[in-house]
């Protein structure tokens, strides 16, 4: 039987080839929620999260989550590292913007549905970061909302209740009769 992550994780701290097991499993989806944020520094700041995972692999605990929820946290934490940097990078960033180096506005760039790009941006550019980012955890990575809740640092039942919230903001926003017309339409 192969072992779960989580023992890999904790038996890493001894055996460096559990670690590479590690990486060879969860290397894709990493990858992937950072491809979609970042695409252009996804391959660096992998490269990032693994470096940080492995120094700092003795602090997981098994008791306090999944071994991909703390990966996950970690590519969370190197992300917002990696956008704080590019704002400062950019003289005419807007710093008095909430999150505004969160990279929201190239979404849409990125979805099927390009009618409702334009009201999906702006209603999850509108949801508070913590709530945005449980939602694009359990509906992009597939994690649960449990481990969303740790990977944001909030408890179980705060996140799925902010989860129903945001769930709720987008499935008002795009069933209004508004979010048929193209962009820049007016009623």
């Amino acid at each position: 039987m192969d072992a779960d992550d989580e023992e890999l994780l904790t038996r890493s701290a001894r055996d460096t080839d559990a670690f590479e097991a590690l990486v060879i499993r969860l290397s894709g989806g990493l990858h992937g929620y950072l491809a979609r944020r970042a695409p252009d520094a996804a391959d660096d700041l992998l490269a990032e999260v693994w470096l940080q995972a492995f120094t700092g692999r003795a602090g997981f605990d098994a008791d306090r989550g999944t071994a991909r929820a703390w990966l996950f946290g970690v590519a969370r934490n190197v992300l917002a590292g990696h956008w704080r940097r590019t704002a400062q990078d950019r003289p005419d960033a807007h710093r008095h913007e909430p999150d505004s180096s969160d990279p929201w506005h190239a979404v849409d760039q990125r979805l099927d549905a390009a009618a409702l790009a334009p009201q999906l941006r702006d209603t999850l550019a509108g949801l508070p970061a913590v709530e945005r980012d449980l939602l694009l955890l359990v509906a992009w990575e597939q994690l649960t909302p449990t481990e969303a809740a740790d990977v944001v640092g909030i408890p179980a039942g705060t996140a799925r209740s902010r989860l129903h919230r945001a769930r709720g903001r987008l499935r008002t926003a795009l069933t209004s009769p508004n979010s048929l017309r193209p962009a820049g339409e007016m009623a």
